[in-house]
């Protein structure tokens, strides 16, 4: 009797292949349970953010400081108050992190041209190059990691990208 090639692959010991037991892990009918779900997709999602956060162009750069350099490549230059804001961080963590990416030159601040009391701050040539590389990084990995899985796997993984913008938007 020949066995499928998708059952083959499968761990029948009760175990993944990576060898960790799976007693903690909701069963099927669990995961389908607002509650069960919510568990496993934390967790996927955690470890998936983790690990494309990993491919970084500048690897010293925290991942704070690189979300600020990807949202002013987004948005165009912004005072520190907004980037705050954007970021959800008090205003002096910001000016912080500011003062670290202009040490490295990836931003520079420049008068307001409405009130001089301001700053703006705005990406440099390297900044801008930083975030694009990182990207083009980030989207590499991934997308080794997609085609390693069936037609029918990415398109539930279409899917489910849609379903998860429309939750992150709520």
């Amino acid at each position: 009797m020949t066995v499928p090639a998708s059952a083959a692959s499968r761990p029948t010991s009760g175990r993944p292949k990576s060898g960790r037991p799976t007693s903690g892990r909701p069963t099927s009918g669990q995961q389908c349970r607002p509650a069960g779900l919510a568990a496993e997709l934390r967790v996927a999602l955690m470890r998936s953010a983790r690990r494309l956060r990993a491919e970084k162009a500048d690897a010293d750069l925290t991942d704070g400081q690189y979300s600020v350099l990807a949202l002013l490549d987004r948005d165009g230059a912004l005072t520190p108050r907004e980037l705050a804001s954007h970021e959800r961080v008090q205003p002096p963590s910001m000016t912080r992190t500011v003062a670290a990416l202009a040490d490295l030159g990836l931003v520079t601040r420049t008068e307001h041209p409405d009130d001089r009391r301001q700053v703006l701050v705005a990406l440099t040539a390297a900044g801008a190059s930083t975030v694009r590389e990182t990207r083009r990084r980030r989207d590499a990995w991934l997308t080794r990691r997609l085609a390693e899985l069936s037609p029918a796997e990415r398109e539930t993984l279409a899917a489910a990208a849609d379903i998860l913008s429309r939750i992150a938007a709520s």
